[in-house]
């Protein structure tokens, strides 16, 4: 990672934070070095500001995970429809067809060199703070406190697909050679920087600053983070102090549950419409919604059947396994379906929904009848979680709805899982229930493995689609037992005739040792230190 970096360019940008109804408008117009940056604490506060963009690089509507698109593509609950290559289009099912894509030269859901880019400013920063600095102590330490959240934030984004990487904490180290770090020395890191916000960032902020990093966001991301590194009493301590702060609650619909600027919400990254802005609704609306480019990708048939019925049981899908079906009766299934996928006789934007052949509010195209989707279904489904249903322009208008990274939901389900993992089975249900409750199913009572199965699938259901779910499956070790020699499926509707089809043609694969990616040839050939990990070797 020997490169160099000497100034910063802070571009024109207007950011907004959490739940935040005040924008604030950052335009600097020139070029800074770092030591005019630290002439004024509004400049410092931009600097700053800028580490903020890596929640909407590193969401659903940035690019960092996977080139733009979604990880689920990379699970059994969705489709993308294309089988040209292309981003959002026939890389995500040719890395499922042939994991064997993923190589030390290349991989697309890999990140090395953007984190440590990321990380290099960062450290750069605290370097800067050390040496130009004339501020007070106390806001030296919550500006160090906000930098090294994001710090322990993309450590994690590495550490999630590369075990033990190579750690720099100051921009000296970054200068040099060096070896990669063990997996556990790596989340000593993330939690010393998680400890060090938590213990230095306030409770909230006043007014003008309202939706930065606080106590209990960066409490809630270490419970998510805690999970990966299976230590399981931080992540449930963590989790439990968030959850006896009071400061948040489930909203009562789950439909408002990902609309930010509310109770649910602890870590969103907002948007406007003269930027910055993001394109979810262009990628993903219907054909009928008036854009000939949308409908990229689709929910599978298997994330169907892992709703349950409103009462809690599970509807015996086998009799609508065949090639002439009817109408499965969707209205039975729990609400987190209505509201996350576009089926067949749903509403959408005033219309019907048909999602068949010849459809004219949703329309159905094989896998592989033309090169791109151009706005039909290969499922039978359309995506429906994360749009901006009031937006109609699709053509004319960016899309501008907030993106929630961490919502009280998921705190919940961290605790369940680590209090599971800590033999605290009472305390993981009546937690896990809590999110069940929000939408009227009735409490899990299952213990030992059955619960853990109950918990996975609650989890792959209330987040659905949020990236989590392919991350989840690498985590606990069963990608490669789940996620191989198996197809996906979906419907393919003629009028009343629903025929259950195969909509990939050929297996999809896990490569178990893509559990820990490659480290990338570029720092091969550029630290001497580096060591490949074994199983690439």
């Amino acid at each position: 990672m020997k490169k160099t970096f000497i100034t910063i360019l802070i571009i024109s940008l207007v950011l907004s934070f959490n739940s935040c109804s005040d924008w604030l408008d950052l335009t600097p117009t020139d070029q800074l070095t770092d030591k005019v940056v630290w002439e004024k604490q509004s400049s410092v506060d931009l600097y700053v500001n800028g580490f903020y963009t890596y929640i909407h690089q590193y969401s659903q509507f940035g690019t960092q995970q996977f080139q733009g698109s979604l990880t689920e593509s990379l699970t059994n609950t969705f489709k993308y429809g294309s089988y040209a290559l292309g981003h959002k289009a026939g890389h995500p099912n040719n890395y499922v067809f042939n994991p064997s894509a993923v190589t030390s030269a290349n991989c697309f859901y890999d990140n090395w060199n953007d984190a440590y880019n990321k990380i290099r400013r960062m450290n750069e920063f605290l370097r800067s703070m050390e040496l130009y600095s004339t501020y007070s102590e106390e806001l030296n330490i919550k500006w160090e406190a906000q930098v090294r959240f994001f710090r322990a934030f993309m450590y994690f984004q590495l550490a999630k697909r590369h075990g033990g990487v190579i750690l720099y904490t100051s921009i000296d180290q970054m200068e040099k050679d060096k070896a990669r770090s063990t997996e556990e020395e790596t989340w000593d890191l993330v939690e010393l920087d998680l400890d060090y916000a938590i213990e230095n960032l306030p409770e909230s902020w006043p007014a003008n600053e309202k939706g930065k990093i606080n106590k209990y966001i960066a409490l809630a991301f270490k419970s998510r983070a805690m999970l990966y590194a299976e230590r399981w009493q931080s992540a449930y301590d963590a989790a439990d102090a968030v959850v006896k702060s009071g400061k948040y609650e489930l909203m009562e619909n789950y439909s408002d549950s990902w609309a930010g600027d509310n109770e649910e919400s602890i870590l969103e990254f907002n948007y406007d419409i003269i930027g910055p802005n993001h394109s979810f609704d262009k990628d993903y609306v219907p054909l009928s919604d008036g854009y000939e480019f949308g409908g990229l990708g689709t929910p599978t048939q298997e994330m169907v059947e892992s709703y349950e019925k409103t009462d809690g049981s599970k509807l015996n899908w086998t009799p609508y396994h065949s090639a002439t079906a009817v109408r499965p009766p969707y209205e039975e299934l729990e609400p987190r379906f209505k509201a996350t996928i576009i089926y067949p006789g749903s509403s959408w934007k005033g219309h019907i929904m048909q999602n068949s052949v010849n459809g004219t509010y949703g329309t159905f195209m094989a896998y592989r009848s033309q090169p791109y989707t151009y706005g039909h279904t290969t499922t039978g489904y359309f995506l429906r979680k994360l749009l901006d249903e009031s937006l109609t322009d699709i053509k004319g208008k960016p899309s501008t709805q907030p993106w929630v990274e961490i919502r009280y939901a998921e705190v919940l389900l961290n605790k369940a899982e680590a209090a599971y993992r800590l033999n605290k089975i009472d305390d993981a249900r009546n937690t896990m229930n809590k999110v069940r409750n929000r939408v009227n199913l009735p409490p899990k009572s299952s213990s030992g493995n059955e619960w853990f199965e109950d918990y996975k699938n609650e989890r792959k259901v209330e987040l659905a689609y949020e990236g989590q779910l392919f991350w989840d499956m690498r985590r606990w070790k069963i990608a490669h037992i789940e996620y191989n020699n198996y197809r996906c499926h979906g419907f393919k509707i003629t009028g009343d005739k629903y025929e259950y089809i195969d909509v990939d043609y050929q297996d999809r694969k896990f490569l178990e040792k893509t559990y820990i990616l490659p480290i990338p040839d570029n720092e091969l050939a550029n630290n001497s230190l580096i060591e490949q990990y074994d199983d690439w070797k």
